[in-house]
């Protein structure tokens, strides 16, 4: 009987993306609200957001970076908060996670999905299925 396989950064894209989220929400977080992404509402609300969206991307392991995909699926005030934690975190990471960052450089050298979605997919239905943080720009 085989052993299932691991979920690693090294071989799954999305649990490394996952991953990667998560870390720089932790860093955002920590510098703006001094508090642990557990402990913060906003914070949390927002990583759960990110990674179901991560959970529910139609191109799977074949994904670009979120900024390079076609389809947009974060809600616009999401879509900012997140801009605003990856623009402060970015720097950061390559001291705090140098893995991590090294493949998200590798993985957004990707300019185009590599597979299709589903016909029929478009950025409204993948922005209303999956409940989530309202759509409403916060300040932080």
């Amino acid at each position: 009987m085989r052993k299932p396989a691991r979920m690693s950064i090294f071989n799954d894209r999305l649990h490394r993306e996952s991953k990667t989220v998560e870390a720089m929400i932790a860093i955002y977080c920590q510098h703006h609200h001094r508090l642990k992404v557990m402990d913060c509402p906003e914070c949390s609300e927002l990583q759960n957001y990110a990674i179901d969206r991560l959970q529910h991307c139609p191109f799977h392991e074949g994904k670009t970076s979120c900024k390079n995909c076609p389809i947009h699926c974060y809600k616009p005030g999401i879509k900012d908060d997140v801009k605003r934690v990856m623009r402060y975190a970015g720097p950061r990471m390559m001291l705090r996670h140098p893995i991590l960052t090294v493949f998200h450089f590798i993985d957004d050298r990707r300019k185009e999905p590599l597979v299709v979605p589903q016909s029929g997919t478009s950025s409204t239905t993948l922005e209303t299925d999956c409940p989530g943080p309202s759509a409403t720009k916060r300040n932080r």
